[in-house]
């Protein structure tokens, strides 16, 4: 098994319907806005390949006035809660509290839909992900797009003891520290984001209001044309992707994200796609899955005619024959499914650089385009699905309201009330079953208590966290890669470009983390980022070479 040393190597994990008035840059302010673009799963070396193997496309273009980082690295846990968490708070797990979006509090219960009414013995599952949403039938949610809170069903949501009364706790209430969004809000400044799941209103930080316009369509939702989850199928993400696109297009021209009022440009905005995600993930193609630019019905109607423009020059109907993942162990051959989901970010991409110019905001914003996480194994080769089913035997865990959570890593909490008499036992026993579950290394409190608290005394660390043989997949399925886990390169090195026309290009090799993006963006704006509280815990500073 690795040492610690070496797993974490190059990692500081340091315990760390009138438009308002424009925004007024505080002095120091080197933009007025910053635009950041997560490209989910997207590794550092993908946009070195696809820069080079491209040259006229949008990624190349940008890069030429561009800063590029290839050594970033992203969080362990590599999942995409403490992945964006990071670049919006300047901070990881030890200070956000957040591990994974299925993840556990010792001190908070189960939610109401489960019968629990905040009695009997704390510790609860907190998952916040498309558990929440009151529907799945299409991308609304259930709800109103635009309004993220009006999307969640809150009997879902993990309960918690206040003033007597037993109240759900929303995913703003999780995070343990403010955002970008309240800070910039603060100094008087526009908000937004658009992102796959309602339970993303965690960006919104403690005080509830950060994003002012907070855009969630929900990914897991029912294709309007395949009727079934828009994750199954290498177009049909497309379409769920281009409504987020279409949100900040509205957004670049001054109107809110459904396009419906002026409010006035964002001072802080962006996006994530989950097209390269997919095309990682998604072994084979959905039949039924084509690429239509007419007839589909609410919430795209307001949005075809934008379809019709933003919608890439490609065609889905041999999607048939597409296959995911990458054709080579490096990674520098890609399998036409991720090929497509690469090619229609590029044109996306595209799209919004070319709005940011035709609104003379171009010079004025600084871009950022970065990823939560990667994916492993980059060479599927190396791919090996293996069931987590013997974690839930586990003392401490197996018939208790321990948890676990599980993809390319191992997340486990005992029960609260079992965690010391059976701490001992458990990791005997996980230990034991190290060669069947494909554990390298096996984290227990003492390894991290100084990475995110002892988990003897915080209620959200981990009491083991099971870092795998690269290539395993805890997985009954046929997808072909995984996140969340501290594999370097493929979980956590991921791609990172900063950008605006005024930057001369350059490749930065300094080991870098994400968390870091979002001291820059505070400083690029005249802000302190000392004013973030999860910057100040974890020393998180800007981005050199800016």
């Amino acid at each position: 098994m690795k040492t610690l040393r070496s797993l974490l190597a190059g990692t500081a994990f340091v315990l760390t319907a009138f438009a308002p008035a424009a925004f007024a840059a505080p002095k120091g302010a080197t933009y007025d806005h910053v635009l950041m673009i997560s490209v989910d799963g997207m590794h550092a070396v993908d946009l070195i390949n696809y820069i080079n193997d491209n040259p006229g496309s949008t990624l190349a273009t940008l890069a030429k006035n561009g800063v590029r980082y290839p050594n970033a690295l992203t969080t362990a846990p590599s999942d995409s809660f403490p992945g964006l968490l990071a670049p919006t708070t300047g901070g990881t797990s030890n200070s956000t509290g957040v591990f994974y979006d299925d993840s556990y509090d010792r001190s908070l219960f189960a939610p109401k839909f489960t019968g629990a009414d905040c009695s009997g013995p704390p510790g609860a599952e907190t998952v916040y992900a498309e558990n929440l949403d009151k529907s799945l039938n299409d991308a609304t949610a259930g709800g109103t797009l635009g309004d993220p809170l009006s999307q969640i069903n809150p009997d879902q949501l993990p309960q918690t003891l206040a003033g007597g009364k037993c109240v759900p706790v929303f995913p703003h209430q999780f995070i343990n520290v403010n955002t970008i969004f309240e800070v910039i809000k603060a100094h008087g400044g526009r908000t937004a984001w658009a992102d796959k799941h309602p339970a993303y209103e965690i960006l919104n930080g403690p005080s509830g209001e950060g994003v002012q316009d907070l855009y969630t369509p929900e990914v897991n939702s029912n294709d309007p044309i395949t009727h079934k989850d828009t994750t199954t199928g290498y177009c049909s993400i497309q379409r769920n992707d281009v409504l987020k696109v279409q949100a900040v297009l509205n957004e670049i021209n001054g109107l809110d994200s459904t396009g419906s009022k002026t409010v006035g440009v964002p001072t802080i905005f962006g996006m994530n796609f989950q097209a390269v995600s997919v095309g990682q993930k998604l072994a084979t193609a959905n039949p039924a899955d084509q690429y239509v630019n007419s007839g589909l019905p609410s919430p795209w109607t307001a949005h075809s005619a934008s379809l019709l423009v933003v919608a890439p020059p490609f065609a889905c109907s041999d999607s048939t024959n597409m296959v995911g993942g990458y054709a080579n162990a490096d990674g520098s051959q890609l399998n036409t499914g991720l090929q497509y989901g690469l090619d229609f970010v590029d044109a996306e991409l595209g799209i919004i650089v070319k709005a940011l110019k035709n609104a003379g905001l171009d010079s004025d914003t600084l871009v950022i385009i970065e990823a939560k996480h990667g994916q492993s194994p980059i060479n599927v080769k190396l791919r090996q699905a293996v069931s987590d089913a013997p974690y839930d035997m586990a003392p401490g865990l197996f018939m208790t309201n321990g948890s676990k959570t599980t993809d390319d890593v191992a997340l486990v909490w005992l029960s609260p009330q079992m965690q010391q008499r059976s701490y001992k036992a458990a990791e005997a026993y996980l230990l034991s079953q190290a060669a069947t579950l494909g554990i390298d290394t096996l984290l227990d409190k003492s390894a991290l208590a100084p990475l995110y608290g002892n988990p003897f005394g915080n209620n959200r660390t981990p009491d083991f966290i099971a870092v795998t043989v690269h290539g395993l997949i805890y997985t009954s399925g046929p997808k072909l890669a995984e996140h969340g886990g501290f594999f370097v390169p493929d979980d956590r090195n991921v791609a990172l470009l900063v950008t605006n026309p005024k930057i001369n290009p350059a490749t930065l090799n300094d080991n870098v983390e994400t968390r870091q993006i979002a001291a820059t963006i505070l400083t690029v704006l005249g802000i302190n980022p000392k004013e973030l509280a999860g910057a100040r815990k974890e020393n998180s500073k800007p981005l050199p070479g800016l």
